[in-house]
């Protein structure tokens, strides 16, 4: 493992400890957490891009798209049996 530095002004470091004792933490773990937490949003977030960019050049070579009532009728029935799921419809 390496280990990096990382400099904390003086309130996001007491923020941290005061935390760190809340939950009965160490400082060390809740920034690793923070971070592990941060980069699975991001490389989600450049995922989702990536396959937008796909799709999008997709539609530019074939200038294919799908209708607003169609769209609409697919997103509802999706509503409807994540619905039935929970138990919520």
């Amino acid at each position: 493992m390496a280990t990096i530095g990382v400099k904390l002004d003086e309130e996001t470091r007491d923020r941290l400890k005061k935390l760190g004792e809340t939950r009965q933490r160490t400082t060390h773990w809740l920034m690793k957490d923070a971070i592990a937490r941060y980069l699975k949003t991001e490389e989600r977030y450049e995922q989702e891009k990536a396959e937008d960019m796909v799709r999008w050049q997709r539609y530019l070579d074939t200038d294919h798209a799908i209708p607003h009532e169609e769209a609409k009728a697919r997103l509802d029935e999706l509503a409807r049996k994540a619905a039935r799921k929970t138990g919520a419809g």
